[in-house]
This record gives structure tokens, C-alpha cells and sequence, in this order.
């Protein structure tokens, strides 16, 4: 798994011109997913996630997590983050599970995150066109691989 995190001010999804879900503090989380991710990458990511000490304390230095903040997370699935770009200018996503696969994995993250967060996870929809808006508070963004735990 492959994830994008960013701290915002606030987030929404967009489709067909309907929201489908906002925030206004907490984190905006793009997720790929490939065929070897498990339930063991879900657990560690989510676990990660809520504990990442990336929200500014009183003396505005990031030392605290989400969990503590209150805030909320938007979930949007997003195959591109596997894209291979080693050969040519077309990037390939060969990597990127298929929907078959990937849609159980997104839908077991959104559990994992609930569980462990205590809330409701927002999130875009599998598959669709969608258009994301953001404030990034910071800006704070980072990137989380679960095959290479950096």
C-alpha cells in the first residue's frame, strides 16, 4: 500500500458535481493499492496513520495525532500512486490492483480506520471520476509505503 497524506484546513470529494463527502480539519489520505497488500499492511498503515504526530501542539511544533485532534480523515482511492514511469512518457499501472481485488482491501481500511480511530471514515468512491479539493495546512504533506518502511 501506498499512501499520500495531508494535513488540511479542510477537503472534499466531487462527483458529477455533487459532493460526496467532506472535511474540514484532519487528513486527506490518497490510497493504492497493488496485489500484495494484506491484512498486515492494513493493520501497520492504519495503526501509522492515526498515530502520526503531524498536527502542531501548543507551542506549535507537529506533536500530535490525529487521534487526539478530533479530526477527520477523508479516504480516496487513487491506482496512480503505483504508476511506473522507468520507461517512455506513459506511465504504467501494472502494479495497481484491479478492481476485484483492490475494492475488498479499500473497503477493509475503512474499517481498520474506523475501528481504531473511533469515527467514520469519509471517502470518495471507488472507481468514480473524481474531482478533490484542499486546503494543506502547512503545508504537510507525506508519503507512506508499506513495502519500503522508511
Amino acid at each position: 500500500m501506498r499512501v499520500i497524506i495531508q494535513r488540511v484546513e479542510k477537503a472534499s470529494v466531487t462527483i458529477d458535481g455533487k459532493i460526496k463527502s467532506q472535511i474540514n480539519k484532519g487528513l486527506l489520505i490518497f490510497l493504492g493499492i497493488e496485489d500484495a497488500d494484506d491484512a498486515e499492511d492494513i493493520s501497520w498503515l492504519s495503526n501509522k496513520i492515526i498515530n502520526l504526530r503531524i498536527f502542531d501542539d501548543e507551542s506549535g511544533v507537529m506533536n500530535i495525532p490525529i487521534k487526539e485532534t478530533g479530526g477527520d480523515i477523508l479516504l480516496v482511492s487513487q491506482f496512480t500512486l503505483h504508476a511506473s514511469t522507468k520507461k517512455g512518457n506513459r506511465p504504467s499501472y501494472i502494479r495497481a490492483s484491479k478492481p476485484e481485488i483492490a475494492i475488498p482491501v479499500y473497503e477493509k481500511m475503512i474499517a481498520q480506520l474506523e475501528n481504531v480511530l473511533s469515527k467514520k471514515i469519509f471517502t470518495g468512491e471507488f472507481g468514480a471520476d473524481m474531482k478533490v479539493e484542499l486546503i494543506n495546512e502547512g503545508p504537510v504533506t507525506i508519503i507512506i509505503d508499506t513495502k519500503n518502511k522508511e
